[in-house]
């Protein structure tokens, strides 16, 4: 079974989106660089970010994500985000009908049913937790296993909250790693267990 981790790209105070759902600048650092992450092209950014996102992206085999950002991205069209094989949506609802009938997304009830799916799909791969509220409520029930914030030079003040709701006390190792690249701080931290 592979690694469990929580991952988004986060402000300095803490929010993966502002009051509106929009990250703003949380996702400039793409755009930054000069090394094509993606076969798009469009994405690009520093050697440095390239060195850690990379493998960590090839790595992944299922994203979860719950309902909430499924609606905001129309499930990005049907195809998985950054190469992905399978995305699992927390959701009561389930898919919508006549939505992408073939595309390889599973929508399930329940954080615990929907980590089994994804293991069960990613195998030894990588299975990634959308950071916010399901990431936080995984993350509350012991469910991750590590958690990876890029940290964008910015202060949103006030939105969407890496942790969700959580509202207890959850400890986190010392870093594994801490990588500066251009206009972003990529943090590592092992979940203490």
């Amino acid at each position: 079974m592979g690694k469990v981790v929580m991952y988004a790209s986060v402000s300095v105070d803490g929010f993966i989106a502002d009051a509106g759902d929009q990250p703003g600048p949380l996702f400039d650092w793409l755009l930054s660089g000069d090394v094509p992450l993606d076969e798009s092209g469009f994405v690009k950014v520093s050697q440095t970010s390239y060195d850690y996102i990379k493998p960590y992206w090839d790595a992944i085999g299922v994203t979860i994500a719950g309902r909430h950002v499924f609606d905001l991205t129309n499930g990005w069209d049907g195809v998985p985000p950054a190469g992905i094989d399978h995305v699992v949506v927390v959701s009561h609802r389930g898919r919508p009908e006549g939505w992408f009938p073939e595309a390889p997304f599973h929508f399930i009830d329940g954080i615990e049913a929907a980590m089994a799916k994804a293991q069960e799909l990613a195998g030894d791969r990588i299975v990634e937790v959308a950071a916010g509220d399901v990431g936080g409520q995984m993350l509350a029930a012991g469910l991750v296993d590590e958690v990876r914030m890029d940290v964008a030079p910015a202060v949103l003040g006030s939105g969407k909250r890496y942790f969700g709701s959580v509202d207890a006390q959850h400890l986190l190792e010392d870093p594994a790693e801490v990588i500066q690249g251009s206009r972003i701080l990529h943090l590592r931290y092992p979940v203490r267990r």
